[in-house]
């Protein structure tokens, strides 16, 4: 059986080691791709969607805790989950969620159906189709173990959430990756840089030769790592935790096998 490779601990006193932490199983993946294609996903790809889903997961714990820490607590709470994306807009995935949780009610504005009469949130997810927001209890164990592994607890509510942003966000990676071995590469792409008022612009992201990929190889029946790493592109716009994202999925691939 093959292991994720370690890697070094991230700067900070009390943060621990992500790579540590493997909380979504590649069985946990594949069956939320099953929900979404009938492609094979390799066990590469596999890991790699787990990764990339771990280090936003984890990106978003670390706000919320910071924002805990203010507060001198080491339980989070919702509001402590809308600091932690309000402070970096780049952890602002899985929004599909939004609608779906309290926590979010009256940000995201309201839906009005085609009387044009609002529809209150209970009846907003009320499909019986298999969806990432009726498969959001899959991902608690894993959640919880990042939480373990930032040194901090939840109340259920924000397990509630940040399960579903997980499950949404995988979900939404899954389409994407799909999409990608459909047509063949990725056919849009774009790249945000933030940076403050008054302050330079930042230096560019490392090269990567995944930002000009337009043509992928391979059958169109399997999606594979790089067709991960493509879709990780289309999720998360330029900065840091795309850049993250794809360094720690291909360091946690190294080792496994394409099959």
């Amino acid at each position: 059986m093959t292991t994720q490779p370690a890697r070094p601990e991230r700067s900070g006193p009390e943060t621990a080691s992500v790579m540590d932490v493997p909380p979504f199983k590649p069985s946990l993946v594949k069956a939320v791709f099953r929900d979404v294609t009938p492609m094979h996903v390799s066990r590469s790809a596999a890991w790699a969607a787990a990764s990339v889903t771990r280090t936003v997961l984890t990106e978003i714990i670390e706000g919320a805790r910071r924002a805990a820490a203010e507060e001198a607590r080491r339980k989070l709470v919702p509001r402590d989950l809308l600091s932690a994306i309000d402070r970096n807009v780049e952890v602002e995935v899985g929004s599909k969620w939004y609608d779906h949780s309290p926590t979010f009610r009256g940000l995201t504005g309201v839906l009005y159906d085609a009387e044009g009469v609002i529809v209150p949130s209970r009846q907003r997810g009320g499909s019986r189709k298999p969806s990432a927001v009726v498969g959001a209890h899959r991902f608690e164990a894993g959640v919880k173990k990042l939480l373990r592994s930032q040194g901090v607890t939840a109340v259920p509510a924000m397990v509630r959430d940040l399960d579903g942003i997980a499950s949404v966000f995988l979900t939404d990676l899954a389409r994407d990756a799909a999409m990608v071995v459909r047509e063949g590469g990725v056919k849009r792409f774009g790249t945000v840089t933030l940076a403050m008022p008054g302050e330079p612009a930042p230096p560019p992201l490392l090269k990567d030769p995944l930002l000009a990929l337009s043509t992928r190889r391979g059958d169109g029946r399997t999606i594979g790592r790089e067709d991960i790493l493509a879709a990780t592109t289309m999720q998360l716009f330029g900065g840091n935790l795309r850049q993250r994202a794809l360094t720690e999925a291909r360091a946690a691939t190294q080792n496994t096998s394409a099959g």
